[in-house]
């Protein structure tokens, strides 16, 4: 008995129409990638190709995006059957068959690679009365033209906002670099020493020395909530005003009183500043200090007699006005050393949990101030990291160290 060309004919032309399909389908997707077509909009030209040329009745493309597994395109699923989703579809790496009433009404399951790398997977199911098999193939080309396409867009924008930020980045440690004082003092009777251990490579930490006149000189040291380039463009704003109002005035009051006002227009109190500034008087022998809410500095005068810096107000930037502005007045200061340092010293913590504290670097201080100002920061810098071990810094590390010595 011979064939029935017509029908022979039939199928050859509906085969020959499919095929046709599956090729402008896909050629369409292309085009679409090609014009850089959204995110959204390609996964829209996915469900309606799905839809319009394969007879399937329930489709979920789940997408692994940066780790966590995402419903992008879902139909015919109900709401109840996402909840239940087995976690063992996101690590199968073939094209595998399911039992309908075991899993959710779906019949396939196909990954979607690209480089050995599981990037989605396909769940589908046909028609109820669709008797014809489903053509896996296209599914699966379609599929990865798709993902593999978004992959590539996602994996570009990454590395452009990796390239954008590292310009940032430059930008904010170049803007960090002209905080500081490119020189000390260093001379027969005024000494300074500075040493900055940055956590991150841009920190919020900064200190500085300004000249005022021939007898007066103002040292500070400062600490910004938060880190990073945020934290360094506070610094930097900060930094500009403080020079600023030392040419207007040397009244420490009102300086910290205009640079909380400055913190408090520029953060919106999303960020404060701890900060210790002192001013020294060659000629009359004095210093004035303020200590905004910062780790109180130390200072053992020419007879051996110390103290902690203590006097001032609360942090700069957390309240419109500050509640209390105390200066500290220290006279008959012909000679002294001063030792500042920013919270990350103290606060760093020894592999049992424990932080330093203030305590060792006090005791160290009182009895080695006569010390030269490198020796100490060393020795002070040895001292933390014999307490911390292999635990690593938890925070930015400034120290700032000052000698006057005697007429």
């Amino acid at each position: 008995m011979q064939d029935n060309p017509q029908i022979s004919e039939i199928d050859y032309k509906k085969k020959y129409d499919l095929k046709q399909m599956e090729l402008d389908s896909l050629l369409e997707i292309t085009q679409a990638i090609n014009n850089n077509m959204s995110e959204k909009n390609l996964y829209k030209i996915y469900e309606f190709t799905i839809r319009a040329n394969l007879n399937v009745s329930r489709l979920l493309l789940c997408v692994n995006e940066i780790g966590e597994w995402q419903n992008k395109v879902v139909f015919g699923v109900e709401g109840d059957a996402l909840s239940k989703m087995d976690e063992a579809f996101y690590e199968i790496e073939e094209v595998t068959p399911l039992v309908k009433k075991e899993h959710s009404g779906f019949e396939w399951i196909v990954p979607v690679k690209h480089k050995k790398k599981l990037l989605a997977v396909v769940l589908v199911a046909r028609k109820e009365e669709d008797h014809d098999e489903l053509n896996i193939t296209f599914l699966q080309a379609i599929s990865n033209l798709i993902i593999v396409a978004i992959e590539n867009k996602r994996l570009a924008r990454t590395q452009l906002e990796e390239e954008a930020f590292k310009k940032e980045l430059e930008i904010a440690k170049g803007v960090q670099k002209l905080l500081f004082p490119e020189v000390l003092p260093n001379g027969h009777r005024l000494k300074m020493e500075a040493s900055y251990l940055p956590h991150h490579s841009i920190g919020g930490d900064y200190y500085d020395y300004i000249p005022i006149n021939a007898n007066q000189f103002l040292l500070c040291i400062a600490d910004v909530s938060g880190k990073g380039i945020p934290a360094a463009i506070m610094m930097s704003n900060f930094q500009a005003s403080l020079h600023t109002l030392l040419r207007q005035t040397s009244n420490l009051t009102e300086i910290v009183e205009a640079l909380n006002f400055q913190i408090m227009e520029n953060s919106k109190g999303d960020q404060f500043i701890t900060f210790f500034g002192a001013i020294y008087d060659h000629s009359l022998d004095t210093l004035v200090y303020v200590n905004s809410g910062h780790n109180p500095p130390f200072l053992v005068n020419e007879k051996g007699e110390f103290r902690a810096l203590t006097e001032g107000s609360t942090v700069l930037g957390a309240f419109e006005e500050l509640p209390f502005v105390n200066e500290g007045f220290i006279d008959n200061l012909e000679g002294f050393t001063l030792f500042a340092y920013t919270d990350g010293l103290t606060e760093t913590e020894s592999p049992q949990d424990t932080e330093l504290g203030s305590e060792p670097i006090e005791d160290y201080f009182k009895k080695n101030y006569k010390k030269s100002l490198e020796q100490i920061h060393t020795d002070i810098l040895q001292i933390v990291d014999d307490f911390r071990g292999t635990r690593p810094y938890r925070d930015d590390i400034t120290l700032l160290s000052c000698k006057v010595e005697a007429r």
